[in-house]
């Protein structure tokens, strides 16, 4: 695999996904829950019978993908919960929720680019994606769609670094904001990070996923610091994990680093 070199200036938002695509806002009124029995029947079909499936191969056999730790989200399958993950590949980071929370369908939050192209957006919502508000309106309506998930015992997935740095093997720094979700639904995080190995017989990196947890709000704490002490052990289990990861082919400098 040739090695690539990225230069950024703000690693909380610079982002290298190289998707290049033209960000439509959301409607104000975009729905987060589908009311048609109909489509969540489609849905359900096309994520578990076919995503899922071509999930599984994919990992496989690009990756050479192992998940450990995947018993300690047994006992919450009935009452929800959140999974908070490093952001390091597109597809293999869309495809290691379902993987992860199977047999139930994660809710990933996602950037609305993954919704701006007409002919994937339906899929994309089908498979569980759930775009990031834009407006004051979808604001709400995404509040209350998360609080709907959990009440229902769902999987909420959500990468707090935002942006894709390919293949990048620390963690980046994040906001205690998305950690709101589990303080004001009292449900627990796991976190699940991403390590890679150099692959040996067929070249390329090899990933292990490694999930931890649960986590619960302290809930002696006021909410604000129920955020921040949720943001920093999940931050800590990360960055223990991440020290597991012994190879990648991409060079990340900081352009003040590359300049001297």
């Amino acid at each position: 695999m040739k090695e690539r070199v990225f230069y950024y200036t703000d690693p909380l938002h610079d982002d290298f996904a190289g998707t290049n695509i033209s960000t439509k806002r959301l409607p104000e009124n975009y729905c987060y829950l589908p009311r048609s029995r109909v489509r969540r029947a489609v849905a359900w079909f096309l994520h578990h019978c076919v995503a899922t499936p071509v999930c599984y191969l994919f990992l496989k056999i690009a990756y050479g993908q192992k998940l450990v730790g995947r018993d300690k989200l047994r006992p919450y399958r009935k009452t929800g919960y959140f999974l908070y993950g490093n952001h390091t590949r597109a597809a293999g980071d869309a495809f290691t929720p379902s993987m992860a929370a199977f047999p139930q369908k994660p809710y990933i939050v996602i950037n609305p680019d993954a919704i701006s192209i007409p002919f994937l957006k339906r899929i994309v919502e089908d498979l569980g994606g759930m775009p990031v508000p834009d407006s004051l309106p979808t604001q709400k309506s995404f509040l209350s769609a998360i609080h709907k998930r959990a009440e229902r015992g769902d999987v909420v997935v959500i990468y707090p670094e935002a942006h894709i740095w390919p293949l990048y093997t620390e963690i980046r720094p994040f906001a205690a904001t998305s950690f709101a979700y589990p303080v004001e639904t009292k449900r627990p995080l796991f976190t699940f990070t991403t390590t890679y190995k150099k692959r040996k017989l067929f070249g390329g990196v090899k990933a292990t996923v490694y999930i931890d947890g649960p986590f619960f709000p302290d809930e002696e704490l006021p909410p604000r610091r129920q955020r921040s002490d949720l943001r920093d052990r999940a931050f800590s289990a990360m960055e223990a994990r991440s020290q597991l990861s012994t190879y990648s082919p991409n060079r990340f400098l900081r352009k003040e680093e590359s300049a001297s």
